[in-house]
């Protein structure tokens, strides 16, 4: 097998698959794959798929085996002339010359179409990459103002954390103040209804109290104590004259009357408040 095998391409545009086996060869120097060429030539007239070429003549088209037998190596050119021999042989690497010429054409072609997508695309990737480079330096400014505006509010956050620590603090001495005053106040009251309700606990007699140093111990009547927390008897009148309804003796403005029938006569009881 010779190495120049691997440069012969199926010239169709879009196949260009290495040939092997059987191909057809053209008059206008193209070789196509047999899948190609069978299709291709099938018709009437035969034109050529890579240059458009009509081939109406008996030899215009060859399938042509491209691994030859030794037999037929052997018998293809016997009894010709040498200048025959020679002239084939000329025309048969012309064929190749052209061929390779023409994969070199398709081959800078391809490469001229790929530089200039190339091309393209880094001009699009150029002003891509300058646009996020703007854009990025856009980014960067405004993090850094957040920066600065973070650094603000951190600041404005300690100051007013402060000044809420000293508000609590405050609040914390004034509530205590409160909570004094008005321990202080609920004792003020306690000791005044204290002394309102010592003053109430006064026995009084046809409208005058008795104070403390006079008292009258009734048998059977509980002490009472004081907010001075001294004892006191309950005056207590468990008899009087028998009298009408209504004539009183002793009463006062602070106590009421119950009236209780014992057999004939009535007595007056007086209860304080």
């Amino acid at each position: 097998m010779s190495v120049y095998e691997d440069l012969l391409l199926c010239n169709y545009r879009k196949c260009r698959v290495k040939l092997s086996g059987y191909a057809w060869v053209t008059a206008c120097s193209h070789i196509f794959c047999d899948q190609h060429g069978s299709g291709e030539f099938s018709r009437s007239p035969a034109v050529c798929p890579a240059c458009n070429s009509t081939l109406s003549g008996k030899l215009d088209i060859v399938r042509t085996e491209l691994s030859p037998s030794e037999e037929y190596k052997a018998m293809v050119l016997a009894g010709l002339r040498p200048e025959v021999v020679l002239d084939i042989c000329s025309r048969a690497l012309a064929f190749w010359t052209y061929q390779v010429y023409q994969e070199r054409l398709y081959q800078e072609y391809t490469y001229s179409k790929a530089e200039g997508h190339l091309k393209q695309v880094e001009k699009v990737y150029a002003h891509q990459v300058q646009s996020k480079d703007t854009e990025l330096g856009s980014m960067k400014g405004e993090v850094t103002s957040l920066k600065k505006v973070l650094e603000e509010y951190k600041r404005k956050y300690s100051e007013l954390s402060e000044k809420l620590m000293e508000r609590n603090r405050q609040y914390q001495k004034l509530q205590g103040m409160y909570d004094a005053l008005r321990l202080r106040n609920i004792a003020v009251a306690n000791r005044e209804a204290c002394g309102d309700r010592a003053q109430q606990d006064q026995p009084v007699v046809f409208g005058f109290p008795l104070g403390n140093a006079v008292k009258f111990p009734v048998a059977g009547t509980p002490p009472v104590r004081s907010c001075d927390g001294d004892f006191r008897s309950r005056p207590f009148f468990c008899t009087s004259p028998t009298a009408e309804a209504g004539n009183s003796f002793f009463i006062s403005p602070r106590n009421e009357i119950d009236h209780q029938h014992l057999g004939s006569g009535r007595a007056f009881k007086i209860m304080r408040m």
